[in-house]
């Protein structure tokens, strides 16, 4: 039980983190387009992160397919962004 709580508290923390990051790249001005990109790809490896954390605390292999899970963050982002 305490490895689902662990591994909760941690995506939670960092998926606020990757939102945060999404907000920031949305109040971009409009002509800093590669702050915005910026900002949204580095959310995205944020989510990677996330999902490795889950994978790590659970005691799976961390190099996995799942790491792919955290990558849709940035293609939702850039299209909040415009």
């Amino acid at each position: 039980m305490q490895r689902w709580v662990a591994s909760t508290l941690a995506v939670t923390t960092i998926l606020h983190l990757v939102a945060g990051l999404v907000l920031a790249a949305m109040v971009v001005p409009d002509e800093k387009t590669s702050a915005m990109v910026g900002l949204n790809v580095i959310a995205g490896a944020f989510g990677v992160i996330a999902v490795a954390s889950w994978l790590l605390i659970h005691g799976r292999r961390v190099l996995s397919w799942w790491l792919l899970l955290g990558l849709p963050v940035i293609p939702i982002g850039l299209w909040l962004c415009w």
